[in-house]
């Protein structure tokens, strides 16, 4: 287990690396970054592995008077998850959850397009799927995107982040095939607290890591 707080995403990047050597160089393996910050570390893993890099948008669902708490999250596909328990005490109406989604939908598809310029996603049929974040509180960003790339039949997947609390990491292991996380401190309060630097991560910083020609291979 390392010690946090880290340096910044850069350094979470590399030291999750280190950790997915077995997976360096091997043919048939992507590594996805959940935009923005975790294509930050993303990018930082699949350039030690020599592997390629893309994205997987998923957006969370914020309580409308608590933004930065989940009640669900939701794909470029249409699918969405809700947390009732979430839901239900903060009193959320169906009319403010439609205006939700309508937003983050809105908001998500940009992203695409910005993102991609042009490019289409790699695929994911029978590869071995690295997804990166920067972090889990909740996990309902990442609980989203598994699902969705389950149905496109990876031939494994890998959830791997620098931080999480530990309950999140142990209920996420039931759904993916190996999952690597460096530390899972207690109380957890937030991502951020385990960050020296958690700037956040611009549309730019995305598209430029993105563009980066040694890891486009496929894009």
């Amino acid at each position: 287990m390392v010690m946090v707080p880290f340096k910044n995403r850069t350094e979470a990047g590399r030291l999750l690396a280190s950790k997915l050597q077995a997976y360096a160089d091997r043919p048939l393996t992507l590594v996805l970054g959940i935009p923005r910050g975790g294509v930050l570390v993303a990018f930082e893993v699949a350039q030690a592995l020599h592997l390629p890099l893309d994205i997987f948008v998923v957006r969370k669902l914020g309580v409308p008077s608590q933004p930065e708490l989940a009640m669900g999250a939701l794909d470029g596909g249409g699918f969405y998850l809700l947390n009732q328990e979430v839901i239900d005490a903060a009193g959320i109406s169906k009319s403010e959850i439609q205006e939700v989604l309508r937003r983050e939908r809105k908001e998500l598809e940009r992203r695409e397009r910005l993102y991609r310029d042009g490019r289409k996603a790699f695929p994911v049929v029978g590869q071995t799927v690295i997804l990166v974040d920067d972090g889990l509180a909740t996990g309902a960003s990442v609980r989203v995107a598994i699902r969705i790339l389950k149905s496109q039949h990876p031939e494994r997947l890998i959830l791997a982040v620098p931080v999480a609390p530990p309950d999140t990491c142990e209920a996420l292991k039931s759904e993916v095939d190996e999952v690597i996380c460096l530390a899972t401190p207690e109380p957890f309060r937030a991502i951020g607290c385990w960050y020296q630097d958690f700037t956040p991560t611009t549309d730019e910083d995305v598209r430029r890591l993105l563009s980066q020609p040694s890891l486009a291979r496929g894009l």
